[in-house]
């Protein structure tokens, strides 16, 4: 999914912090059917939810 934003061949270090965290938080909130259509922010809310509560 990174090579949405960064083709292969360049560094990741030849980006800005600002557009590596665009990056970041773009894959965490994207919905993915693998989760149920559930974004893997939303999973990591859940489970932290769950252990929280043991």
């Amino acid at each position: 999914l990174i090579r949405r934003f960064i083709p292969k061949g360049k560094r990741i270090s030849d980006y800005s912090l600002d557009h590596i965290a665009f990056i970041e938080e773009w894959m965490n909130t994207l919905p993915r059917k693998i989760l149920n259509y559930k974004t893997p922010e939303e999973l990591f809310e859940i489970y932290l939810d769950e252990i929280y509560a043991s």
